[in-house]
């Protein structure tokens, strides 16, 4: 007979795994839940401490696609139009030293396509300080045009009203405190980027057969026969998913334009990538030149030293664009647009050289020579729009007040949301909501 074994074994079966299972999907359930409510929290303070300053932006910003277009509407004598030959920096400059005897010229901006120069002018030695920032000049026969408010003055004749509107978009019309402020909004709003979408995804649902994209579609959608809580509530989660490559891609430039060292810092990291000409250190006074360059011979030396550069690495030069003297650190930046520029009204091809011995410091294109330059002057020309013509610009003055509609949605959904969590029965009141 064969002999039975009395030993005792522990079963194992699926009913015993059960538990533990169902232990884990919970766990996990709580965890994601944890996350969601982290983000949502997260999402509505960022919301609300940038509104204000977006919504600043985002109508200053749709103004702006149309710069030119408006400031030449607003105060058309201000802008001649190009009637010839643009005269050469260096004559600009003397022209407004001319004007201005107790000023010293410091940068000159050839202009464009709208005629008029404009020249930065400092006080000189000993001199009382200038009650502007900058003489205005023909391009072509160097008639002064008038004056110019510093940045960030309030407008005083009717062209420095588009200066003033780039001023608050820029920098609130402050100094450089206001850039550094919308600088961190710019921060703020690109780590929210991701924030908001990820808060859009559908929420983990074992016991829903429909699939991933058919739970997120609502996302995409408004249901414009709702509530108008529900519509603002659609608007700004549908309208935050559509244009969400295009919002971080201005978040993103913001940071560029207004936290450059975070910028660059976080592009290294990525690209080969040089700093703009403005975050280059200052160069010391070498032995035997005890004096900078005058503007004649800046002149000379930035378009000798283009010219050689366009030779050697085949590109053209277009038209020259600016000169301009960064005497604390002893630097001149001569630009020019090129055959390399992106878009149809930038010019950011530019060498960098000594004030005092005319060496150059370092080459700056805006494509072909870097890849992280390359993206970065992608992302300043969709900025500014300065690509694809008119279509591209309407879209960018549309995206200003969708940004406005973005942020105004988000505080009405907080308001209404506090306003009905203070009015419910404490046991009822739910933390962290994020749908209606």
């Amino acid at each position: 007979m064969r002999q039975i074994s009395t030993e005792l074994r522990p079963l194992s079966t699926g009913a015993d795994e059960a538990p533990a299972n169902s232990a884990r999907s919970a766990a996990d359930t709580r965890t994601r839940a944890d996350a969601r409510r982290l983000f949502v929290w997260l999402h509505r303070w960022v919301g609300l401490v940038t509104a204000g300053f977006l919504i600043l932006v985002g109508l200053t910003g749709a103004l702006l696609a149309f710069y030119g277009e408006l400031s030449h509407w607003i105060a058309p004598e201000a802008y001649p139009g190009l009637h010839g030959e643009t005269l050469p920096p260096a004559a600009l400059a003397r022209r407004a030293e001319s004007l201005v005897p107790q000023a010293r010229a410091v940068a000159v901006y050839l202009g464009g396509e709208s005629g008029a120069a404009r020249v930065t002018m400092q006080a000189a030695p000993g001199a009382e300080p200038l009650g502007f920032g900058a003489v205005t000049l023909d391009a072509v026969t160097g008639e002064d045009l008038g004056r110019r408010g510093r940045l960030g003055a309030f407008p005083a004749r009717a062209a420095d009203i588009m200066p003033f509107i780039y001023s608050l978009h820029y920098q609130l019309a402050m100094d450089s405190t206001g850039a550094w402020i919308l600088g961190i909004v710019a921060l703020l709003w690109t780590i929210d980027c991701f924030v908001a979408f990820y808060l859009t995804l559908p929420r983990a649902s074992p016991g829903n057969s429909r699939g991933y994209f058919t739970r997120w579609k609502p996302a995409f959608l408004v249901k414009l026969s709702g509530s108008f809580y529900r519509i603002n509530f659609d608007l700004h989660r549908a309208g935050g998913l559509w244009l969400w490559a295009m919002l971080l891609v201005f978040a993103w430039s913001s940071v560029f334009f207004n936290l450059n060292s975070v910028y660059t810092g976080v592009t290294k990291l990525v690209f080969d990538y040089a700093p703009p000409p403005w975050q280059w250190p200052a160069q010391p006074p070498r032995e035997g030149a005890s004096k900078m360059l005058e503007w004649e011979e800046a002149q000379a030396v930035g378009e000798r030293l283009m010219a050689e550069q366009a030779r050697e690495r085949g590109f053209s030069i277009e038209r020259a664009d600016a000169l301009y003297f960064k005497p604390a650190k002893g630097l001149i930046q001569y630009r020019v647009r090129s055959s390399l520029d992106i878009g149809e009204r930038t010019a950011t091809t530019s060498v960098l050289f000594d004030a005092y011995t005319g060496e150059l410091v370092t080459l700056s294109l805006p494509s072909g020579l870097r890849s992280g330059d390359t993206v970065t002057n992608w992302l300043a020309a969709l900025h500014m729009a300065r690509v694809f013509g008119l279509p591209y610009r309407i879209f960018v003055c549309v995206l200003g007040l969708a940004i406005m509609m973005l942020s105004g949605t988000g505080v009405y959904i907080w308001w209404k949301k506090r306003r009905a969590a203070k009015s419910a029965p404490s046991g009822q009141r739910r933390h962290g909501q994020s749908e209606p």
